[in-house]
């Protein structure tokens, strides 16, 4: 069986195979223009998204949103993460982080499966982390710069692409395969 996954990010479709590819199950990508709605929650993102896609492309798709959470903001940029990388930058989020004791941090990641004339499925998973002082490293994007993820000292993005991927949970990945090892 194939799925797509509506995503441009290699990294992705490579996260994908390595869980469903054992399963049976080959995965193709789309970058596929969606129009994101402005929601308090990423998996409504997510869900509206993967609803959207599958309905469009007539077939079962993955869709992936993911957004940087910061507690001591009251849990922004949140679903917001685009827009603000966009506008204020890591300069703002800083900015904003300033007079912060508590740094913590994470990245959620929602997986969201959508099979044709289904529920869509939602899989979750957290990068735990903190956000730095200043912006540090030279490779990544967005958030990468400000972003230590827990159990290093140093930026994601003072890391190579290769090494800076062992940092992201892959939880809603494996959790996916799970749901379609008992469903198929």
């Amino acid at each position: 069986m194939k799925i797509t996954y509506v995503t441009g990010n290699k990294f992705k479709v490579y996260t994908a195979e390595k869980y469903l590819n054992p399963l049976g199950f080959t995965i193709d990508s789309i970058k596929l223009d969606i129009p994101e709605i402005q929601a308090d929650s990423i998996e409504d993102i997510s869900v509206y998204s993967a609803n959207i896609a599958s309905k469009e492309l007539n077939k079962a798709v993955l869709v992936n949103d993911s957004g940087l959470i910061i507690p001591a903001l009251g849990d922004f940029p949140g679903p917001y993460s685009k827009y603000v990388e966009k506008t204020i930058k890591e300069d703002g989020i800083l900015q904003l982080m300033q007079n912060q004791k508590n740094r913590d941090a994470y990245f959620l990641e929602v997986l969201v499966y959508k099979e044709l004339d289904k529920e869509p499925k939602v899989f979750k998973s957290l990068t735990k982390g903190s956000i730095s002082k200043n912006k540090k490293g030279t490779d990544g994007w967005s958030y990468d710069f400000i972003f230590i993820p827990e159990g290093s000292d140093k930026t994601l993005a003072e890391y190579t692409e290769d090494e800076r991927y062992k940092f992201f949970d892959d939880e809603a990945y494996i959790k996916l395969a799970d749901y379609i090892k008992k469903n198929q």
